[in-house]
């Protein structure tokens, strides 16, 4: 046998242990009843700061329970990054579809597209990298998720460990710093804004002055209102401007001027451009519950 050939196939068993063992490791059953105190994507910030010199810096989170986390924010955020999320089993196809058809157009595997599931599975256990192998093994851990927990817990789990700033992780701790308030008491709009900076929370703040967050957070409040999530006070309701777009997802349908002033589809340094759909049929998850009491 050739020493290429040799080589090769030993660079193929390799490839195969590594990404195979996604299949049995680590233990997601753990997840049903086990907070995780600190996330892959939590070490990986972590060693960020240590390449930087930032010591001092720590991650900031509090875990909260789901039945204690405002519907404004679970509807706000299933509106932003997962409208199909009752619907589907751990991927959006079509949001998949859409997104390898920008990365071909773009000449870049950037991806995009991710679920809920994919974006809990990625924190969780992987790097934020954009490799192929690294969305291979996305893929196994997300499939695993969907087959062990319910949707309620995968939920919690996701609103506890996203990224919501420079070190703050989870719904509890980004509620206090940014509005000083449990994550039970966020209103509409503020949960709207919380929602709008999941892609990027590094770059975007809540409470910022970004064109963008004011803008997606508008649209994100305007489909809640419509959905009757929210509904408005007889000032708002006197004072509106009538809405002509009628856009009824963030994901799919979302008008182009504001997929102009997005940034980013994940929560890391990398800024590719933000998932979307141009066909304006969608799912309702709106008026699913949630699960929580």
């Amino acid at each position: 046998m050739k020493p290429l050939r040799i080589i090769f196939i030993i660079l193929l068993l390799l490839f195969a242990v590594d990404v195979g063992r996604y299949f049995f490791y680590p233990n997601v059953e753990e997840l049903v009843d086990h907070n995780p105190s600190k996330t892959a994507f939590m070490e990986y910030r972590e060693a960020e700061w240590q390449r930087e010199g930032l010591t001092d810096k720590k991650i900031e989170q509090k875990w909260v329970p789901l039945r204690k986390v405002s519907q404004n924010l679970i509807k706000a955020v299933l509106i932003g990054e997962d409208d199909k999320f009752w619907q589907h089993e751990g991927f959006d196809y079509q949001a998949i579809e859409r997104a390898l058809e920008k990365n071909i157009l773009a000449k870049k595997f950037k991806m995009g597209g991710s679920t809920i599931s994919q974006q809990l599975a990625k924190n969780l256990y992987l790097s934020p990298s954009k490799n192929p192998v690294r969305k291979i093994k996305e893929a196994i851990l997300t499939w695993r998720l969907e087959k062990t927990l319910s949707k309620r817990r995968i939920l919690e789990l996701y609103v506890n460990i996203a990224e919501w700033g420079d070190g703050i992780f989870g719904i509890g701790e980004a509620a206090r710093h940014y509005y000083g308030v449990t994550p039970a008491k966020l209103s509409a709009k503020e949960a709207s804004k919380l929602a709008a900076v999941l892609p990027n929370p590094i770059v975007f703040s809540p409470t910022g002055s970004s064109r963008y967050v004011r803008n997606r957070s508008s649209l994100i409040y305007a489909i809640m209102r419509r959905r009757g999530i929210v509904v408005p006070d007889f000032k708002e309701v006197i004072t509106l401007t009538p809405d002509t777009t009628v856009v009824d997802s963030v994901v799919i349908g979302v008008p182009q001027f504001l997929l102009d002033q997005a940034l980013s589809a994940d929560s890391t340094a990398a800024l590719p451009e933000k998932k979307s759909q141009d066909t304006s049929h969608e799912t309702t998850p709106g008026n699913e519950s949630t699960g929580a009491p």
